[in-house]
C-alpha cells in the first residue's frame, strides 16, 4: 500500500499562484481587446493587407512593452517596500527584542490563541527565526519569496503578446472580406474564455463575467471599426 499523499499548495503560495494566474488572464485580455480594438479600425479605413499588418504589430510590440515596463516599476516599487519594512522589522528586533516579543504574543493572540499559548509560541518562532516570525505574522511578509518584478514583467509581456497575437492574425490571414467578420468571431470565443477563465479563479459568476468581458471588447470594436469607415471615407487612409 502506498501512503497518502498531501501535497497541495496552502496559504501564501496558493494565493500568490492564483494571482500569478489571475494577472496572465487579465493580460491576454487585454492584449486581445487592444489590438483587435486598432486593427479593426484600421480595417474600417483601409483593406491594404501591409497596413493592417504594420498596425497590428505596432501595437503588439507597444501595448506588450508598456505592460512590461508598468508591471515592472509596480512591483519593484512592491519590493522596496518590502525590504524596507524588513529592515526596519530588524533594527527593532536588534534593539528592543522584549517588546518585539511582547508584540509577536499580542499579535498571536488575536488570531485566536490564549495568553500563555500564544507567549510559548511566539517564544518559540522568536528562538528559531525572530526576523521570519514577525516577517509573516505582523507583516504577511515571506522573507525567503518576495515579489520579483522581473518574472512579473515577463509574465505581463508575454500574455500581452499572446493575447495579441489572436486578433493580428485574424485580421491579416483572410481574404478582404472575410477579415472583419473573422476577426470578430475570434475576438468574441476568445473573450468567453478569458472572462470565464477570470471569474473562475476569483470564484465569481461566470455569466456575468462573460457578459461584461464580451460587451466591453465588441464595444471597443464597433467604435473603432466606425472611425475607421469615417476616416477612410473622408480620404484620410
Amino acid at each position: 500500500m502506498t501512503e497518502p499523499t498531501h501535497d497541495e499548495a496552502h496559504g501564501g503560495a496558493l494565493g500568490a499562484r492564483l494571482n500569478w494566474l489571475r494577472a496572465a488572464v487579465l493580460g491576454a485580455n487585454d492584449g486581445i481587446v487592444s489590438t483587435a480594438g486598432l486593427v479593426v479600425g484600421v480595417a474600417g479605413a483601409t483593406s491594404d493587407r501591409a497596413a493592417l499588418l504594420t498596425a497590428g504589430l505596432a501595437g503588439l510590440l507597444a501595448g506588450s512593452m508598456s505592460m512590461a515596463a508598468g508591471e515592472y516599476v509596480s512591483v519593484s516599487t512592491q519590493r522596496d517596500s518590502e525590504m524596507a519594512a524588513l529592515a526596519v522589522e530588524k533594527r527593532e528586533l536588534r534593539e528592543q527584542p522584549e517588546a518585539e516579543l511582547e508584540e509577536l504574543t499580542d499579535l498571536l493572540e488575536e488570531r485566536g490563541l490564549s495568553r500563555d499559548v500564544a507567549r510559548e509560541a511566539a517564544e518559540q518562532l522568536t528562538e528559531r527565526d525572530a526576523l521570519r516570525a514577525h516577517a509573516r505574522v505582523e507583516l504577511g511578509i515571506d522573507p525567503d519569496d518576495l515579489t520579483n518584478p522581473w518574472h512579473a514583467a515577463w509574465a505581463s509581456f508575454l500574455a500581452f503578446t499572446a493575447g495579441a497575437l489572436l486578433p493580428l492574425l485574424a485580421i491579416v490571414l483572410p481574404p478582404s472580406g472575410w477579415r472583419v467578420p473573422v476577426t470578430v468571431v475570434s475576438v468574441v470565443a476568445a473573450l468567453v474564455l478569458t472572462g470565464w477563465s477570470s471569474a473562475r479563479l476569483g470564484a465569481a459568476a461566470a455569466g456575468r463575467a462573460v457578459v461584461r468581458n464580451v460587451g466591453g471588447g465588441v464595444l471597443a470594436m464597433g467604435v473603432t471599426y466606425g472611425v475607421g469607415v469615417l476616416l477612410g471615407a473622408a480620404g484620410v487612409s
